[in-house]
């Protein structure tokens, strides 16, 4: 196992949560941005160990998730995307690549766009950039209830427990849900010309059984210059990043 460093940088007037780990010295650092009312370990746990064998990892827990306290700040893509900006100058890295999950990736995605000059290479995982990306039981609450694509019961059972282990309000766990959902439905999204303008090397990775469309995602795949498309079969929208035997391989010949 690779040595660990853990930390808070106060950026933006957060307390913003970080581990570091692998080589300093070796390829360029790979961000890490979790996804909604997950933890690093809930996003990530499966990867990390090899990940960090061959470059540095940097994985941080976004406003109000996991050990970064919740403020009074909306949960805006455009101020996470800054606060990664700000990780970075706290621990004095110039340049990296990022990968996103879900929420994170939208975050990766909107830190493409706003500092392109600090971006290596780009994983999107589950990202949709528009509304109607999504499968109508998605955007649908009516629909959760009997929709195969959404998180099961002991998805909901990980991510509350892991709160209550880690956050530092464990009781705000319901009403932080509540605010990432009104946001989840409430993203504006990117333009295709936004897409279209985008200049660093990007894979693209959903699952067959995704919360997005796959129809969206290879429209995605149209219109970012060069980017790359990988489905992975048998996948959920929280299976995806499970799916470590897959994903693992893709991520690490992508990044080389």
């Amino acid at each position: 196992m690779s040595q660990l460093t853990t930390g808070y940088a106060a950026v933006n007037g957060l307390q913003l949560y970080y581990e570091v780990r692998g080589d300093e010295n070796a390829k360029a650092p790979l961000v890490l941005l979790h996804g909604g009312l997950l933890t690093i370990d809930l996003s990530f746990g499966n990867l990390l160990p090899e990940l960090a064998a061959s470059r540095q990892l940097i994985a941080t827990e976004l406003q109000g998730h996991g050990r970064t306290a919740d403020t009074d700040r909306d949960i805006d893509l455009a101020c996470l995307a800054g606060d990664v900006a700000g990780l970075l100058d706290h621990l004095g890295i110039e340049r990296a690549d990022v990968l996103g999950f879900s929420l994170g990736g939208g975050v990766a995605l909107q830190f493409a766009l706003d500092y392109p000059d600090r971006l290596g290479r780009l994983i999107l995982v589950s990202v949709s950039y528009a509304a109607d990306g999504f499968h109508a039981e998605i955007s649908d609450p009516a629909q959760h209830a009997t929709s195969t694509r959404m998180p099961t019961a002991e998805d909901f059972r990980q991510m509350r427990e892991a709160y209550a282990q880690v956050a530092p309000d464990p009781d705000h766990f319901e009403a932080f849900a509540a605010k990432c959902s009104r946001v989840a439905n409430n993203q504006k999204g990117w333009t295709e010309e936004e897409l279209g303008g985008m200049a660093a090397p990007t894979l693209l990775v959903f699952g067959d059984h995704d919360f997005i469309r796959l129809e969206h995602a290879v429209r995605m795949h149209e219109l970012i210059p060069g980017a790359q498309l990988a489905v992975l079969p048998g996948s959920t929208h929280m299976g995806v990043l499970r799916r470590s035997a897959l994903i693992r391989p893709l991520i690490e010949e992508f990044l080389g």
